[in-house]
């Protein structure tokens, strides 16, 4: 089923950092989509709970070398 998160990601500060998140995100088997916000200090991401969950995502952004701080509430 189709879910979508927004993490808060320490540690991008150029468009490097959001390539290298974004390579290592959409690797993951079950993402539809990313989207980084470098001034938000945030990744979106889209992806099917069946095949992956928050735990995975968090892991490929921190082997890619930052730091995931957490859920953004979206209220």
């Amino acid at each position: 089923m189709a879910e979508t998160i927004q993490l808060n990601v320490e540690g991008m500060s150029c468009g490097h950092c959001v390539k290298a998140i974004e390579t290592g995100v959409s690797e993951l088997a079950g993402v539809d989509a990313i989207s980084v916000n470098l001034q938000e200090s945030t990744v979106d991401v889209a992806y099917d709970n069946t095949k992956l969950d928050k735990t995975d995502i968090s892991r490929a952004i921190e082997e890619a070398g930052y730091a995931v701080k957490g859920l953004v509430d979206p209220s």
